[in-house]
């Protein structure tokens, strides 16, 4: 026996709308929530929640390196006859930040994973305001003795598991915002917004050099260089709250109405990325490591390494650091859409082998000149737009979007940790060990493992990007 229903009209109407109700009161997402009314956010607002609160997260970490000339003898007590120790110390330090960005790739990358995108950024910028404010309350040596080195430490733990998530939750995040075509340009607003950050760390430090004097930035000018970071990063968290959630399997799960105890089924474990993709995990740490030492080396050792080797003044270093910056700033778009129509590889390639080829001579030429440091920063910022401007797409298409921000958070955090952060350590302890000429050796070395890696990597720019 077959049985029909017939439905009226009337029965139908009331129907859609008792549907209309239970949908309206499926509660959403908090991530995936629209800044105002049901209007999404626009692919230019995406790009600048992104890049406004990573150049936050990075102005707070660049502070310190920037500023350390100024705060060493503060923190650290001086070695008997040796006026390197304190900043070698401060430059450990700074390492020591770094090895904690493996951990916040690893942690802050499956909150990405598991919670959203919008979610982990948030977390990141919090983290790294608050590490900013502790450094700018470090007591002195003097007045805490052993207390004063300890808050400092424990401020750059805090920072170095933030920014070591930023980078894997503000990368997916970028390039997952991308439309078709354009994830090599959305990918090289990272360092576009890495270097705003470092841009305005560096003026500000070159603005206080100038209005104080050195004594006044030793005692405390350079406290104000953190405070007003700190209150950047309130500023970071509120442009932020404007952000539309990307995870795919986030924004499928509130559509489809799936109830929290399978959404939690479904998250991806805290080591599901290394676990089940190896050679991906060890292809990240090969494409980043030439990449990490030439970056950390131009961008923010080179102004120590001139005042170090070469006798260089402080205030001018600061000054030749801002105006390559701000070239290096305008590369990144064109170097990100570049790779959109030949390719990535081709870009990364260019970048491994210039700096295996000149990163001796170019150091070299370094001297106390003005323009000869302003040259040799400048020539070594265009061939790393190589790497920078379509590393974060790079990085992004190697996994799926399930684990895609853990996938990246920690080889790329560890292999910074391990070549870029060490990197102002490791030239200062050459130029006290009296072999300065070894460092330059020592960058080319691994621009050039990092070239045999992009030999053997396959072009993913024209391809789908995996959900």
């Amino acid at each position: 026996m077959i049985t029909c229903r017939i439905i009226l009209p009337q029965q139908q109407a009331q129907e859609k709308d008792r549907e209309r109700r239970t949908m309206s009161s499926a509660e959403p997402i908090a991530e995936d929530r629209a800044p105002r009314g049901d209007r999404p956010p626009s692919q230019l607002r995406q790009l600048a929640a992104a890049s406004i609160g990573n150049a936050v997260e990075w102005y707070d970490w660049y502070a310190y390196s920037f500023l350390a000339v100024y705060f060493a003898d503060q923190v650290f007590p001086k070695g008997a006859g040796n006026s390197l120790v304190p900043l070698l110390s401060t430059f450990a330090v700074f390492a020591v930040g770094f090895f904690m960005r493996p951990v916040g790739g690893l942690l802050m990358g499956a909150v990405a994973d598991r919670r959203g995108r919008r979610a982990a950024l948030t977390l990141t910028i919090l983290l790294m305001g608050g590490g900013s404010l502790l450094v700018a309350l470090t007591p002195t040596y003097t007045a805490t003795g052993v207390l004063a080195p300890v808050v400092l430490v424990v401020a750059r733990l805090v920072q170095g598991l933030s920014v070591g998530g930023e980078f894997a939750a503000s990368t997916t995040f970028l390039v997952e915002s991308a439309g078709p075509g354009r994830r090599g340009l959305f990918s090289s607003f990272q360092y576009v917004s890495t270097t705003i950050g470092q841009l305005l760390a560096s003026g500000t430090g070159a603005l206080l050099a100038t209005l104080l004097t050195e004594r006044q930035m030793g005692q405390w000018g350079w406290r104000i260089a953190f405070l007003i970071g700190a209150l950047l990063s309130l500023i970071g968290l509120w442009i932020r709250r404007g952000a539309r959630e990307t995870l795919p399997q986030a924004l499928d799960s509130a559509r489809a109405n799936t109830p929290a105890a399978a959404q939690r089924a479904d998250r991806p474990g805290l080591f599901e990325g290394l676990r089940r993709y190896p050679r991906q995990s060890l292809l990240i740490c090969g494409i980043t490591a030439g990449g990490t030492i030439a970056y950390y080396t131009w961008t923010t050792y080179l102004p120590t390494y001139a005042q170090v080797n070469a006798g260089f003044d402080k205030g001018d270093s600061l000054t030749v650091g801002t105006l390559s910056l701000v070239f290096f700033a305008l590369l990144q778009p064109l170097g990100g859409m570049l790779s959109d129509r030949v390719g990535r590889k081709p870009l990364l390639l260019a970048f491994a082998l210039g700096f295996t080829v000149l990163a001796v001579p170019l150091l070299h030429l370094v001297t106390d000149a003005f323009l000869s440091l302003l040259l040799v920063q400048c020539a070594g910022m265009v061939l790393l737009t190589g790497y920078t401007a379509v590393a974060a797409a790079v990085n992004a298409e190697v996994f799926p979007a399930r684990v895609r921000a853990a996938g990246i958070g920690f080889p790329y955090s560890f292999t910074v940790a391990l070549f870029g952060g060490t990197a102002p350590y490791v030239g200062t302890w050459f130029e006290q060990a009296g072999h300065p000429g070894l460092f330059p050796w020592y960058v080319a070395v691994l621009c050039l493992i990092s070239f045999g890696v992009y030999l053997t990597l396959p072009e993913t720019a024209h391809r789908e990007l995996e959900r």
